[in-house]
């Protein structure tokens, strides 16, 4: 499979017959390579409710009916705009077409506001262990450092972790570097940095200082193949 970082928190995997796509903040984040009016993907992952991790789902899953998998309260606020989608929550897994999902505790908020500013509460913030084709990939989603990534890394024989490094709303780059060795992975990306003034950081200078070989800063659109 290919795997694909695509700015703040949007990763991208394709397999040999299905897209899934990851917190798809595409319009207004200038970061984002990725054009919301022609990506399709057949499933949406999503961390949580946030505006800039929700992003351009709403839009997408109804041009391509995508099936929106999110913790339960996101997943039913988002059926009410009659989109497809599969409620789950943490500690949970549930297996897809496409391989399985879990999702992981995140210590952060949840709720989207809406266009009108009113803000809807959408449950508990989540990360996501993503396995397919044999291979994990745990996307952090927003959170702060908590010592039960330590279980996380244990549990899981992670191949590429996403985690936040942009510091004020998540994690900086000094707790990530421990959640980076709890975890485990063979690849550390960072994410979620850079996208404003408030969260802007050294993506390679986070990346050096990940255990030896393990950490990698991805450009936009970069990819690599699991």
């Amino acid at each position: 499979m290919k795997v694909s970082y695509h700015g703040h928190s949007v990763v991208q995997v394709q397999t040999d017959s299905h897209l899934i796509l990851i917190d798809p903040f595409i319009s207004g984040n200038q970061a984002c390579d990725l054009d919301a009016e022609t990506v399709a993907p057949d499933f949406i992952l999503l961390t949580h409710g946030h505006n800039d991790h929700v992003g351009d789902t709403i839009t997408i899953a109804k041009r391509t009916n995508a099936m929106i998998i999110a913790p339960n309260e996101l997943a039913e606020f988002l059926r009410t705009k009659g989109l497809n989608v599969h409620p789950m929550h943490i500690g949970g897994k549930q297996t897809f077409e496409f391989g399985t999902v879990k999702f992981t505790q995140a210590f952060h908020g949840s709720a989207y506001t809406e266009d009108d500013g009113s803000i809807v509460y959408t449950g508990m913030p989540a990360g996501i262990l993503l396995t397919v084709e044999g291979k994990t990939i745990y996307h952090a989603g927003d959170t702060g450092l908590f010592s039960d990534l330590k279980l996380i890394g244990e549990m899981n024989d992670i191949e590429l972790a996403f985690i936040p490094i942009g510091d004020n709303f998540t994690m900086g780059p000094e707790d990530a570097l421990i959640a980076a060795k709890w975890v485990n992975a063979k690849k550390v990306v960072p994410i979620h940095y850079n996208t404003f003034p408030v969260i802007e950081q050294d993506a390679e200078a986070f990346a050096s200082q990940v255990e030896p070989g393990k950490g990698m800063a991805m450009a936009i659109g970069e990819s690599v193949r699991l």
